[in-house]
C-alpha cells in the first residue's frame, strides 16, 4: 500500500518530466517560429479591429447628436459587410497570382486556407491581419460623408470599396503588384489604406455637397461643433493604442525584433503631430483647439504608417510634427478655399497625411533601419521618384473609380437624404431611434 502510494506521488511529476521532454524533441525551431508569428500576427490583427470603435467614437464625437445611431450603423456594417465581401473576392484581387502586375486572379473564398497544413493555417491568420485593414480603409470614408448620406447607398459602396478598389491597390503594392517590384515602400499601410480611405472620401464628399447650413450665400463657412469632444478624445486614444498593431503588427512576425523600432517611430510620430497641430492652431486662431490637435495625433500616427521601419526616431518625429502642421492647413483649405465639407477632417487626416508620409519614406529612409537610403541620406531621388509614383498613380485610380461609383449611386438609387431627413437626423428616418433617447436635441438649418 505504501508503495503505491509513492507510485501516485511520484507518476504526476514523471508524466509532467517526459512531457517536457518529448515536446523539447520533437518541436523545431521553424515551428516555435510559426507559432509565435501566428500569435503575434492575430494579436495585431484583433488589437487593428479595436480601431473600428476609434472611429466610431471620433465620428460620433465631431457629429452632431442627431446623427449619432447612423454613424454607429456605418462602422458596425463597413467591418460586417467588408468582411464578407473580402473574404468573397477582395483578399484574391489582393493577394492572389498577379495578372500583370495590376490584379490578383485567384485565392477567392478563402480557397488557399487549408486546416490541415501549417501553411494553410497561417493564410486564415494572415487573411484576420488584412481583412481589417481592408475594414479601415472603407470606415474612413463614414466621417467625411457623415450627416447626409443615404444608409443604403452606404453600404454598396462599403461593398465596392473592400471587394474592389482597395483589394486592387494593395495587390499593386502588397501583393507582388507592379509598384512593388519598383521598390515602393509602404510598410503599413499610409497610402494602401489610409490614402485609399481619404481619396475616396474625397470623392464622395464633392458629390454629395456640403451639409445644410454649412456655407452662407457669400461663400464664408461657418462651424458645425460635434457634440462629444471628451468621446472624441477617447476615440483619438483608442486609435493611438490599436496603431501598435497596425504598424508593429506588420511585420507579422513577432520574432521580428524591428517591432521595437516600429513601436517606437509610431509613437514619437503621434506625439509631434498633436503637439505640432496644437502649436499651429494656437498661433493661428489664439486659442489650442482640441479638435486640431487630436487630429494632429492621427496625423502623426498616418504619416508614419508608410516610413514606421524605414526611419529613424529623430525622422519620426519631424515626419509627425510636418503632418501635423499639414493636417490643420489642409482642413482650412479644404474648407475654406475647396469648400468641401468634411465634418471629421478625415481627407485632410488619411488622404493629404498619408500621402505626405508616403512620400517621406523617400526623404528620410536610411539603410540601417529598413535597408535603402532616401534623399535626405544620401540615396538620391529615385526612392522618392518611386514614392511619388505610387501616389499619384493610386490617387488617380482611388479617386476616378470611387467617384464613378458614386456618381453611378446618386444617379440610381440616390446618395444624399432629404432636407428634411438631415434637418430632423439621420437616426429617427434612417434607424428609428434616437442616440440619447429622453434628451430634447435643438437643430438649426
Amino acid at each position: 500500500m505504501k508503495i503505491w502510494k509513492k507510485i501516485l506521488k511520484i507518476l504526476p511529476i514523471a508524466l509532467l518530466s517526459f512531457t517536457t521532454v518529448s515536446w523539447a524533441e520533437g518541436a523545431t525551431a521553424a515551428s516555435n517560429e510559426v507559432a509565435i508569428n501566428t500569435v503575434w500576427t492575430l494579436l495585431a490583427a484583433f488589437l487593428v479591429f479595436f480601431m473600428q470603435a476609434g472611429f466610431a467614437m471620433v465620428e460620433t464625437g465631431f457629429t452632431r447628436a442627431k446623427n449619432a445611431c447612423n454613424i454607429m450603423m456605418k462602422n458596425l456594417m463597413d467591418f460586417s459587410v467588408g468582411s464578407i465581401a473580402f473574404w468573397i473576392i477582395g483578399f484574391g484581387i489582393m493577394f492572389g497570382k498577379s495578372a500583370f502586375g495590376f490584379i490578383g486572379t485567384d485565392s477567392f473564398l478563402g480557397s488557399t486556407a487549408d486546416p490541415a497544413t501549417a501553411k494553410g493555417l497561417w493564410t486564415f491568420a494572415f487573411w484576420m491581419f488584412q481583412v481589417v485593414f481592408a475594414a479601415t480603409a472603407a470606415t474612413i470614408v463614414s466621417g467625411a460623408m457623415a450627416e447626409r448620406t443615404k444608409f443604403k447607398s452606404y453600404l454598396v459602396y462599403s461593398v465596392f470599396i473592400t471587394a474592389f478598389i482597395y483589394p486592387v491597390v494593395g495587390h499593386w503594392i502588397w501583393g507582388g503588384g507592379w509598384l512593388s517590384s519598383k521598390g515602393f515602400i509602404d510598410f503599413a499601410g499610409s497610402t494602401v489604406v489610409h490614402s485609399v480611405g481619404g481619396w475616396a472620401a474625397l470623392a464622395g464628399a464633392i458629390l454629395l455637397g456640403p451639409r445644410l447650413g454649412k456655407y452662407n450665400k457669400d461663400g464664408t463657412s461657418n462651424a458645425i461643433t460635434g457634440h462629444n469632444i471628451p468621446l472624441a478624445a477617447l476615440g483619438v486614444f483608442i486609435l493611438w493604442f490599436a496603431w501598435f498593431g497596425f504598424n508593429a503588427g506588420s511585420t507579422t512576425a513577432g520574432t521580428d525584433l524591428s517591432i521595437a523600432i516600429v513601436a517606437v517611430t509610431t509613437n514619437l510620430a503621434a506625439a509631434a503631430g498633436a503637439i505640432a497641430a496644437m502649436i499651429t492652431v494656437w498661433t493661428q486662431f489664439g486659442k489650442p483647439d482640441i479638435s486640431m490637435s487630436l487630429n494632429g495625433a492621427l496625423a502623426g500616427l498616418v504619416a508614419i504608417t508608410a516610413p514606421c521601419a524605414n526611419v529613424s526616431p529623430t525622422s519620426a518625429i519631424l515626419i509627425g510634427a510636418i503632418a501635423g502642421v499639414l493636417v490643420v492647413l489642409s482642413v482650412e483649405f479644404l474648407d475654406k478655399v475647396l469648400k468641401v465639407d468634411d465634418p471629421v477632417g478625415a481627407i485632410s487626416v488619411h488622404g493629404v497625411c498619408g500621402a505626405w508620409g508616403t512620400l517621406a519614406a523617400g526623404l528620410f529612409a536610411e539603410k540601417a533601419y529598413g535597408g535603402v537610403n532616401g534623399l535626405f541620406f544620401g540615396g538620391g531621388i529615385s526612392q522618392l521618384v518611386t514614392q511619388l509614383t505610387g501616389v499619384l498613380s493610386v490617387f488617380v485610380w482611388v479617386f476616378g473609380t470611387a467617384f464613378t461609383l458614386f456618381f453611378i449611386i446618386k444617379k440610381t438609387i440616390g446618395l444624399r437624404v432629404t432636407e428634411k431627413e438631415e434637418l430632423k437626423g439621420l437616426d429617427i428616418d434612417e434607424h428609428g431611434m434616437e442616440a440619447y433617447s429622453g434628451f430634447q436635441i435643438f437643430t438649426t438649418k
